[in-house]
């Protein structure tokens, strides 16, 4: 067995993107078998799905990345209230290929960028321009927050537990 099983010994940059690549993972694992039907269950008072705290997390990987850090349009401005919402013509594959492919988009910004101290091309709302660690910290608190409420839709939905 590794020594460098959980990355303890790795550098920092490699140790972010290893811990939010694995929550990543998990946000695709807690709707892989599901029917659509229980995907888009409405699991909360406020409307919430798995499936829809997949898209949301989509637009948020494009958000903080490819709009904010890399400058790139994306179309998503702001606070997006409807990034919870499922259109009708979405699917499970739809919308996980969709956040894959984002997430792969993230990691090509990030593997790009000279240093974690490197500025993000836009000012965020949250206090002027910030560093790639800081999004990278910021995408692993928001990304771990949403499995753990995947972890406990996917139980409520068929009884399935784990990463």
């Amino acid at each position: 067995m590794s020594d460098d099983l959980f990355g303890v010994h790795r550098p920092e940059r490699a140790m972010l993107t290893g811990f939010l690549d694995w929550y990543r993972q998990v946000v695709a694992n807690k709707v892989d078998g599901l029917s659509l039907a229980q995907a888009s269950t409405v699991m909360t008072s406020t409307g919430l799905s798995a499936l829809a705290v997949v898209k949301h997390l989509s637009w948020v990987e494009a958000g903080w990345f490819r709009g904010l850090f890399a400058g790139e349009p994306v179309g998503r401005g702001g606070s997006n209230p409807n990034s919870f919402r499922l259109t009708p013509d979405e699917t499970i594959e739809s919308v996980v290929t969709g956040y894959h492919e984002e997430c792969a988009h993230s990691r090509r910004i990030t593997d790009s960028a000279p240093s974690l101290d490197d500025l993000s091309a836009q000012p965020s709302d949250m206090g002027g321009r910030v560093s790639l660690r800081w999004i990278l910290l910021h995408m692993l608190e928001e990304t771990a927050r949403h499995a753990g409420h995947l972890d406990l839709m996917r139980e409520t939905l068929d009884g399935r537990t784990g990463d």
